[in-house]
Order: C-alpha cells, then sequence, then structure tokens
C-alpha cells in the first residue's frame, strides 16, 4: 500500500521532483524526466532508458557515470509522451547521437518512435533498443512480441558502460541488441501492488497462492500456483530460464535476482541459497551477481530472475565501473565540471496567428463543450475503467484517461480563447492529452483529434460529410499508429463499428445528430461485446485468458466518450469567412 502521497495524480512529478533535489549532485531534472548534472567534456552517445513510474531505482536512479545519460519519465505504469521523450533527448545529446532504450511495451514504442522521427529530422542521430526478455509473455517463436521487465537493468548497463568507453552510436546500439539476445527472465507474484490513492491492489491472489509470469506493471502472473517452498521456488525459476538458454551460450553469466517492491532482500537471499548452486551446478560461473531491488513495480510482492548469458564482448562491459544514485559499481570517475545553463526542451510551438472563420470559431466552442463532456464522464469512470485494466492489465487506464482529458479540456479553452478554429483547438487538445497521459491511449488519442481536427480545419463548421469523413481520419491515424484491426480486443473494436455507422446513416441521409446517437450505440454494443474476445495487441495480451469475460477497457472509454460528445458536435450548421484572430501562446 503507497501511504505517503498529496494528490495522486502529481505522485510521479513529485517524486521525480523529489529524487532530483536529494541527488543534485548527480542528476538534475529537466521537462519529461531527468539527465545527468553535467553534460559531457566530449561528444558521446547518449543512452536514455525510459518507461513508466513505480520501477524505481529503474530508470531514473540508473543515471550517471557508466549507466544512463538520462531517463524518461511517464506517469506510474504509463508509457512517457514523445514530447517528454524528445525534450529528456535534446537535454542530453551532445553531438554524438542518443539512443532510447526501454521495454516492448505499445506505448513506449509508439511514443520513443514519434520522438526519434522528430530528432532525426533535426539531423540528431537516433536509434531505439527494445527489452524483450520476459520469456513468460510470448513463446520463442515469437520472441520479438515479448516485453521487457528486470532484463532492461542488464541491458541498460552494458549500454551505458560501451558509450562510457566512447563507442559510437551503432555500436552502443549493437551491443544493446546483443545483451537483450543473450537476456532472459522469469518472475512470480505473491500480491499486487497499490496505486497512490486506490483503496485496494491492482490483483489479489488467494492465500497460499502465486502468480508466475509476472510483469513489472502491476499485472498479475500467466498461471496461478500453489505457492512453493523457497527451494521449490529456486528450482522453478531456474529450470524455466535454462530451458531457453541461447545456442551457442559461454559458460559465464550474469544474474540478478530481483525484488518487486515488498519482497525483503532476506528473502532473496534465501532464494539465492537455491538459485545459485543449481547454476553452477548446471555448470555456469556466476559473474558479479546482483540481488536486491533494481526493477520494481510499487509495492509489489514478488520476485524475478535474469540470467544474461556473456562473452568476452559483453563481460567487460557487466563488469564496468557506474555510479548513479541508487546503483555502484567498482570506482567510476565522480562527473565534475561547469553545468551548461539549463534549457527547455518541450516541444512546445512559438507563437502563432489563428486563422479561422466565424463559424469554425462556433464549432470550436462545441468541440470544448464536447471535451468538457468526456472529462465529466472520465472522472466519474475512472474506477471502473482500473478495475477493467487490472483484470489482465496495469491498471492504469482509468487515472491515465483522466489525466488527459483533463490536460486536453484545459488546452482546448486556452486555444478558443486566443481565438482559434475547430481545427486548431482539437489539435491542442490532441497534443495536451498525449502529453500529460503517456501510455498507448494517451498517443492514440492524442493522433486521434490531431487528425480529426486536420479534416475539420477552421475555415468552417463541417457538416455532415465533412463529419464523417474526419471520424474516418480520426479511426485511420489509431489504426496506422496501434496497427489493430477488429477482433484484437482494443479501443478499434468500438471506433470501427462507430465511424462504419455514422459514414454509412450519414450518406443514407439520416440527420448527423441522430446518425451519431444511433452509431454511439453501436459503439457501446461493440465494446460490451469485447468481453467475449482474447486480446491479441497491448499489455493485456500475455494475460489473454484472465480478461475472457471482461470488456475492453480502451473500447469503453472510447463508446463512453463519443456517446457525450455527440449533442455537442453535431448541433451546429456550417458558416464562412476565415479571418486571422489572436496569438497561440
Amino acid at each position: 500500500m503507497t501511504r505517503i502521497f498529496n494528490d495522486p495524480s502529481d505522485f510521479a512529478e513529485e517524486a521525480l521532483a523529489g529524487f532530483c533535489d536529494v541527488y543534485s549532485d548527480l542528476v538534475r531534472q529537466v521537462p519529461g524526466g531527468a539527465v545527468r548534472r553535467y553534460r559531457p567534456a566530449q561528444p558521446k552517445v547518449a543512452v536514455l532508458a525510459g518507461g513508466g513510474s513505480g520501477h524505481y531505482p529503474a530508470f531514473a536512479g540508473l543515471i550517471g557515470s557508466g549507466f544512463a545519460d538520462g531517463a524518461v519519465v511517464g506517469n506510474i505504469f504509463t508509457s512517457p509522451s514523445a514530447r517528454q521523450a524528445y525534450s529528456v533527448a535534446k537535454a542530453a545529446e551532445s553531438g554524438a547521437g542518443v539512443v532510447f532504450t526501454y521495454g516492448n511495451y505499445a506505448g513506449d514504442v509508439m511514443n520513443f518512435g514519434m520522438a526519434s522521427e522528430r530528432l532525426a529530422a533535426e539531423g540528431i542521430g537516433v536509434e531505439n533498443v527494445l527489452v524483450t526478455d520476459d520469456i513468460a509473455s510470448a513463446p520463442p517463436s515469437e520472441a520479438g512480441k515479448r516485453r521487457g521487465i528486470a532484463g532492461d537493468f542488464t541491458v541498460f548497463k552494458i549500454m551505458g558502460a560501451a558509450a562510457e568507453n566512447g563507442a559510437g552510436l551503432a555500436e552502443v546500439v549493437r551491443l544493446g541488441r546483443k545483451a537483450n539476445d543473450l537476456t532472459r527472465t522469469i518472475g512470480s507474484a505473491f500480491a499486487g501492488c497499490t496505486f497512490p490513492g486506490a483503496e485496494s491492489p491492482l490483483f489479489t491472489l488467494p492465500d497460499g497462492q502465486m502468480g508466475l509470469g509476472l510483469g513489472i506493471h502491476g499485472e498479475p502472473g500467466l498461471h496461478d500456483t500453489e505457492l512453493p517452498s523457497a527451494k521449490e521456488l529456486g528450482r522453478e525459476l531456474v529450470a524455466r530460464v535454462l530451458a531457453e538458454t541461447p545456442a551457442n551460450a559461454g559458460p559465464r553469466i550474469a544474474v540478478i535476482l530481483n525484488g518487486l517492491g515488498s519482497t525483503k532482500h532476506e528473502e532473496l537471499f534465501v532464494l539465492w541459497g537455491t538459485v545459485a548452486p543449481l547454476l553452477r551446478a548446471a555448470g555456469y560461473t556466476l559473474v558479479l551477481p546482483e540481488v536486491g531491488e533494481l526493477v520494481t513495480s510499487l509495492d509489489m510482492a514478488g520476485v524475478s530472475l535474469t540470467v544474461t548469458w556473456l562473452d568476452e564482448e559483453l563481460e567487460p562491459l557487466w563488469l564496468a565501473p557506474a555510479e548513479t544514485p541508487a546503483y555502484r559499481r567498482g570506482n567510476a570517475t565522480r562527473e565534475s565540471g561547469t553545468l551548461e545553463a539549463e534549457e527547455t526542451h518541450d516541444g512546445g510551438a512559438g507563437a502563432a496567428a489563428f486563422v479561422a472563420s466565424g463559424g469554425s470559431r462556433d464549432f470550436a466552442a462545441a468541440c470544448v463543450a464536447a471535451i468538457d463532456a468526456a472529462r465529466t464522464s472520465l472522472h466519474g469512470a475512472e474506477e471502473r475503467l482500473g478495475r477493467l485494466d487490472a483484470i489482465a492489465g496495469d491498471g492504469d487506464h482509468g487515472r491515465g484517461m483522466v489525466r488527459g482529458v483533463d490536460a486536453a479540456a484545459s488546452a482546448a479553452s486556452a486555444a478558443l480563447g486566443q481565438g482559434a478554429g475547430a481545427g486548431d483547438v482539437l489539435a491542442a487538445a490532441g497534443d495536451a492529452w498525449a502529453d500529460k497521459a503517456g501510455g498507448t491511449s494517451g498517443v492514440l488519442w492524442g493522433a486521434g483529434l490531431r487528425a480529426l481536427g486536420g479534416s475539420v480545419g477552421n475555415s468552417s463548421a463541417p457538416n455532415a460529410q465533412e463529419l464523417a469523413a474526419a471520424v474516418t481520419a480520426f479511426a485511420d491515424r489509431i489504426i496506422q499508429l496501434g496497427k489493430a484491426e477488429t477482433g484484437d480486443k482494443t479501443m478499434v473494436d468500438a471506433l470501427l463499428p462507430f465511424a462504419s455507422a455514422f459514414t454509412r446513416l450519414v450518406t443514407e441521409g439520416v440527420r448527423q445528430d441522430q446518425a451519431w446517437e444511433e452509431a454511439a450505440r453501436d459503439a457501446t454494443a461493440a465494446a460490451e461485446a469485447t468481453a467475449d474476445l482474447l486480446p491479441l495487441k497491448g499489455r493485456a495480451r500475455p494475460l489473454a485468458g484472465k480478461s475472457l469475460g471482461t470488456a475492453d477497457p480502451g473500447a469503453t472509454s472510447l463508446a463512453m466518450i463519443f456517446t457525450v460528445m455527440g449533442p455537442h458536435l453535431t448541433a451546429l450548421p456550417a458558416t464562412s469567412t476565415p479571418e486571422t484572430v489572436g496569438v497561440q501562446a
């Protein structure tokens, strides 16, 4: 149970600010995360770890000499936004390029990918290294779909050491991917974690049971079994990891026995008493093993075993010195020098005049009202959406949607007050949603709203056919980014029925308000029907069986939002003439 907090929605930001103050000799806070206190005297590759909060010491606790150059920090268990990733990269980049490294989760892939596109467009060398060490999350034949858990630590360490030694971008990336290919992790959970302010944990287990194959975002295990003794658990973990020994693996291994947040070190030492002899009996030499909390999941009770098979390239990097706020090995050179003037790289747009017709500004007001209606609805449903998401995911969907819609409502209102038309109001709302919410839903809703605004434009209020085209643009952008299809048990399962029904009814001549209302009913029915589906995308995919019988939270929230937005978006007729009004801050 997380007991120390103010406003739960501010927990991650306040924790990061406190961390940066405590360790101000090693790190400094920047928009989106933190970077090393001092920039390097000579250009070096910036290794940037990233992901949601709740995993300390990953990710910010690993910033320092011999390890990461910065960390992009999202909300609890939520991918940071593309803007956050861009901001941290700009603050850390010193002329030799940047590499984002993170666990293989859809929101992270999308957001870091979008940030990478922007950096590359500015001429900055940028690469991404995904960690896919969790052997429980997909079979060996689909290793690329596996999620990243405690193996993050080993991969980040090897990349950080390589960059510290002066390796170029391509070499750092090659070594990171090699380390990932040679890393395997399996974990087990004994009890779920609890979000700040939540009344109950994300999942519970019956007395005397454990979940084998946990995630690090509060997900339950893939298989519930009777709680074994330490010796039985050690044998189970070792057997499962060694069953996936890479081809041509050597006899020397890096080993991490990792606590997930509330498993005591003494318990880990007891388990080590079984794990280490079994690994040695299998013919392995254990190279500076680590036992402790390295990649946690808030206050989850659980443990994971990670093995990385070393060779003549990787072992010196694993052994190399490092000094960070949360981790020290050997005698790393303490960074010093003159701190450069801090800059803000938040990706914000400069001042620009809005061009909009009176009709578009009227429709922009309707858009603001629609977003406000969505805000009220999501606040009322936050807890329910979180419970739906916790069945097979990390339980953050309700909180993420609330954070996103709050930011969108504020940004849309501000843009409207400065004279923006509907297209610019929706774009501002989308950018704010993506930046504040982060995660998969954040980037999808942000991109979708921006596409909706791009289609609507600022020259007039849309007629029924134009509104249908804008809804199609919204759907197309989300499908393009998320790669989901109908039947994958995602928001797309409600979105496509809505878009199809609305377009068809408008084409048939049905009045747009009636068409929207009927399409929203179709979306709601489709969202409810996702209870009969198995997830094929996202964090729920590894726990597909557990989600059967529960509606998809993303589809549920989308149907809810479209239902309450309809009366506002379908109430105004089109009008005419463009004019320049206001200045964007």
